[in-house]
């Protein structure tokens, strides 16, 4: 099973700031109920990476660098045994 790091958006005291409360580019609230967001964090599900920030974008950016460091699962199905049982027709 491939690892996995969503981004989740934070307020100033901890608690979640809802996917629906949009923001400016420098984090300032859109939603009329939203203190705005302080800061973007991404914790990995292999459990030994995990990064906060104020910027959303560099967040996002080494959590991409971090998924891609991961070794790519083997594929299972019936691609894989015919690759291995060399049942391709020609």
């Amino acid at each position: 099973m491939p690892h996995h790091a969503p981004l989740t958006n934070h307020h100033a005291d901890g608690t979640d700031c809802p996917a629906e409360h949009k923001h400016t580019t420098s984090g300032k609230p859109l939603h009329p109920d939203c203190p705005g967001r302080a800061y973007t964090q991404a914790i990995c599900s292999c459990g030994d990476w995990q990064m906060k920030s104020p910027s959303k974008g560099y967040v996002n950016e080494s959590r991409r660098r971090h998924l891609a460091s991961h070794p790519k699962p083997h594929p299972t199905g019936p691609e894989v045994l015919r690759s291995l049982l060399h049942l391709n027709a020609r």
